[in-house]
């Protein structure tokens, strides 16, 4: 679930939240997506798999703990993406967050691995059941030896510890066989289907 606004002055999810940080409105956007996105799953029920972004600080909002919450009925089919906005201070607190959720029957993904602050330390800690690989990873790796052994370890490393893998960012044909080559199964990206409204029409080809 991809968050888009048509509001000119926030063109991004970034600009978005952003300005939800600066207003000290990070639970009310939070919570007005999860309403949204309880709401679609209602409207257009669909046996697959959702991915849907937290905020790092969305895992101190109680409501997305409680039964009765817009997402607990899909629980099952939801993967919760931890981003990357800020660096976590406690990562032990982060943990036990991720437990109580996956006990509510949510699982976990890393978003962006390999970017910023989801750092292997980080990896290690949550032990997530999907990890994303980081798009600026993604990018030309048909022509970057270096960025194809680097995807190459994080696969394969992903997939011995019982982790699906996700490659974010194929915007090529080149860049989607690359992957598939280092044995990538899992893709995302403009060449499959651009933002839009529940449900893009998907690209296979």
């Amino acid at each position: 679930c991809l968050v888009r606004t048509h509001e000119p002055t926030l063109p991004h999810p970034g600009a978005l939240l952003s300005a939800a940080e600066r207003l000290g409105r990070i639970p009310d956007v939070g919570r007005t997506i999860r309403r949204a996105i309880g709401k679609m799953l209602t409207d257009y029920p669909q046996p697959v798999d959702i991915f849907i972004n937290l905020h790092p600080r969305d895992l101190m909002d109680e409501t997305l703990y409680t039964l009765d919450s817009p997402l607990a009925p899909f629980s099952k089919q939801i993967v919760l993406e931890i981003t990357e906005r800020e660096a976590l201070d406690d990562a032990g607190g982060v943990s036990l967050c991720a437990s109580r959720l996956r006990k509510l029957g949510y699982r976990i993904a890393i978003d962006d691995l390999g970017a910023g602050y989801a750092g292997l330390s980080y990896f290690a800690q949550l032990s997530p059941e999907v990890v994303k690989i980081d798009m600026l990873l993604i990018r030309d790796l048909h022509k970057e030896d270096i960025k194809r052994k680097l995807v190459g370890s994080l696969i394969t490393l992903c997939k011995e510890l019982g982790m699906q893998v996700v490659s974010e960012g194929i915007e090529t044909a080149e860049e989607r066989d690359a992957v598939l080559a280092l044995g990538g199964e899992l893709l995302q990206g403009y060449l499959f289907a651009k933002p839009g409204r529940p449900y893009p029409v998907v690209a296979w080809d």
